[in-house]
Formats: C-alpha cells, sequence, structure tokens
C-alpha cells in the first residue's frame, strides 16, 4: 500500500469514533464476514488502523473504495466542523427540470473542465439530499484526499452547503454549480453554523415556524408564596412571552452557536468633532455567541432579561434565514438600516 493511501485509512479512522466504527464499516459494506468480525473485536484506535490497512491491501481497495467509508461517515453524521449556506439565483428555463443523473453528469464535467487534477464522488441521500465531495488538486499536484470539500445541495432547491472551502476553490464551485443546476449566479446566503441540521432547517423552513400575534390560551400559572406577587408580575411576563414568540417562533428553533453584526456607520457626538466630521464611516463587528443562540435569545426576551419587543436586529435571524448583517446610515438622520450583504 503507498504512503498516500495510507495516511487517508489513518485519518478516516482517526476522525471515527471508536463506538460508531463497526455500524460504518457495515455500512460500508467492504469487509467480509470474517474481517468484520475481526474489527468488532478489536478495541485501540491503534490496532483497528493496523487490522484495516491489511485488509485494504488484502481485498485491494482503491482510494475511491476509501473515500466511500469517509462519505458514509459524513452523510450520517453531518453536524460537525463549520457548514456556510449559498444561495442560487436566477433560474432558467430548466432549471427545475434537472435530475441527478444530469447534475451528476454536469457538475463533474464541468468542474474538471476548470481544475485539470480533481477527484469528485457524488452520493444521493435518503433525504433527498445530494452529497458531494471533491478533493482538489492543481496543474502540479494530484487530488488531495486528506482535505476535501463536502457540498450538500437538494435539488430543485437553490440552496447549497459547503464546508471546507477555500476563497482559491470557490470561484470554480460557483462556476460547476450554476452551469450544472442552469442557474445565473451563486452567492452567500450570509449563513453559517456547525450544525448542518440547523442552517439547513432555518434557510429552508423546515422547523415548526410558527409566529403568532396573541396567544389564545393563558399560561399556566406557578405557585407562588405570596398571591399579590403572582398578580402583579403574570401580565407582564405574560406579555413577555408573547412577543417573544412573536419574534422567534413559538416551536423548536434550529441551533445556531452565532451572528455577527457589522456596523458601518457614522460617528456622531457633539463633543468630539474629530470623529464626527470623518468622512469614512465608524466600522467595528458585533458578535453572539451561544450553544443555542434562538433559544437563549427567545429565553432573554421572555425572562425580562432582554428588553421587549424584540428588536429587528435580533428577530431578523430567524425571519430572513442568516446570521450575519451588515447595519449601515439610512440617510443623514440618527436611524439606521439593516442590509443584507451580497459576495
Amino acid at each position: 500500500m503507498d504512503e498516500s493511501k495510507k495516511r487517508l485509512v489513518q485519518r478516516i479512522i482517526r476522525r471515527i469514533p471508536a463506538k460508531m466504527l463497526k455500524t460504518t464499516l457495515e455500512k460500508w459494506g467492504r469487509l467480509n464476514g470474517e474481517q468484520q468480525r475481526a474489527m468488532d473485536s478489536i478495541q485501540s484506535k491503534w490496532a483497528l488502523t493496523e487490522s484495516l490497512l491489511d485488509i485494504c491491501e488484502e481485498n485491494e481497495l482503491a482510494v475511491r473504495h476509501l473515500t466511500e467509508l469517509e462519505m458514509i461517515y459524513m452523510i450520517n453524521n453531518p453536524d460537525q466542523g463549520m457548514w456556510y449556506a449559498f444561495q442560487l439565483t436566477d433560474p432558467g428555463d430548466e432549471a427545475q427540470s434537472v435530475d441527478l443523473m444530469q447534475f451528476r453528469e454536469q457538475f463533474k464535467s464541468h468542474l474538471k473542465e476548470l481544475v485539470r487534477e480533481v477527484s469528485v464522488k457524488i452520493k444521493k441521500h435518503t433525504d433527498e439530499a445530494v452529497w458531494i465531495r471533491i478533493a482538489w488538486g492543481d496543474a502540479y499536484s494530484r487530488p488531495d484526499h486528506l482535505k476535501p470539500t463536502y457540498v450538500v445541495h437538494y435539488l430543485q432547491t437553490p440552496y447549497v452547503f459547503v464546508t471546507r472551502l477555500t476563497s482559491k476553490q470557490k470561484p470554480m464551485l460557483s462556476q460547476a454549480m450554476v452551469l450544472s443546476t442552469r442557474y445565473q449566479y451563486f452567492k452567500d446566503a450570509n449563513l453559517s453554523g456547525r450544525n448542518l441540521t440547523a442552517i439547513t432547517d432555518l434557510l429552508m423552513r423546515k422547523y415548526q415556524q410558527v409566529f403568532p400575534t396573541k396567544y389564545l390560551s393563558p399560561l399556566t400559572e406557578r405557585k407562588q408564596t405570596n398571591p399579590h406577587i403572582e398578580r402583579e408580575q403574570a401580565k407582564p411576563a405574560a406579555n413577555r412571552l408573547q412577543m417573544a414568540c412573536e419574534a422567534f417562533g413559538g416551536g423548536t428553533l434550529p441551533q445556531l452557536q452565532s451572528a455577527v453584526y457589522k456596523l458601518e456607520t457614522k460617528f456622531r457626538d457633539h463633543t468630539n468633532t474629530l470623529m464626527t466630521e470623518r468622512e469614512e464611516p465608524f466600522r467595528c463587528a458585533v458578535k453572539f455567541s451561544s450553544k443555542n443562540l434562538l433559544e437563549s435569545l427567545k429565553n432573554c426576551a421572555s425572562s425580562g432579561i432582554a428588553s421587549t419587543p424584540v428588536t429587528p436586529l435580533l428577530s431578523s435571524i430567524p425571519l430572513k434565514g442568516k446570521n450575519y448583517f451588515v447595519i449601515t446610515d439610512n440617510g443623514p438622520g440618527p436611524s439606521s438600516q439593516m442590509r443584507q450583504t451580497q459576495n
């Protein structure tokens, strides 16, 4: 076995948790019964790697077989790494009729016209998502299977989700995507997160999106030591909860980890004429982070930690399906507006 194939096996086994390795290898289906049982009996990661290396050599498995193993793990464990959402715009007449066979052939063909050395593997998942694994090379080197780009695209939708894509690779992926899907443009959707399921649900409106204007049923009363305090606090608490749900919805929210607001506004302070008279805008960025940002913001509003009604700067995250915004001045006055960036 050559050194590059050996490093690929070592990397794949290192990435897959030991408790998931047995089921992943079974789904792979490249081992016979005896080989599978032998792997099941091994405990240490080092011994598992050495045993799999021997099996790969015995079964004469190629790199394409090993990348299948990695794809199986990624598809079944998608919520890892940093995913970025993109959107295809201006569809052509044939955009809605592109099927998997057409897309597979067109995507591979167009990408290989742009990149001399590239390895592309495409697999359709049971939830209709098309998974693409791209190992990039260039005019001087073969495809690097240790640093692949993963792309998830739902056919007949304009949404694409990507992880591990460099700025150098982005134009080539963009051109291959628009040509193979019959769209005109490929742009950033200004949405990212470590949970692929969450950003997919948010952008494609798959979660329970309930924005009530009024609660029809009263809140369940909690026992309080002082009934007067309870009555006094019940109405404000109900109002806060109503406004929080109007802003973020009444169901379970997608699990985002962050939201970024980039400010490009004029500096206004009558005591600091030097900064106020500057023609260049004042720039800074504000980032909110949490294990579950939307639920945190909703709880802050309903509990009274944050003021209500909820500012559009925060409620726009689930409403627009974005977690990156640029805030600019709206004319000469002190107010500002929020616009979406387009890349």
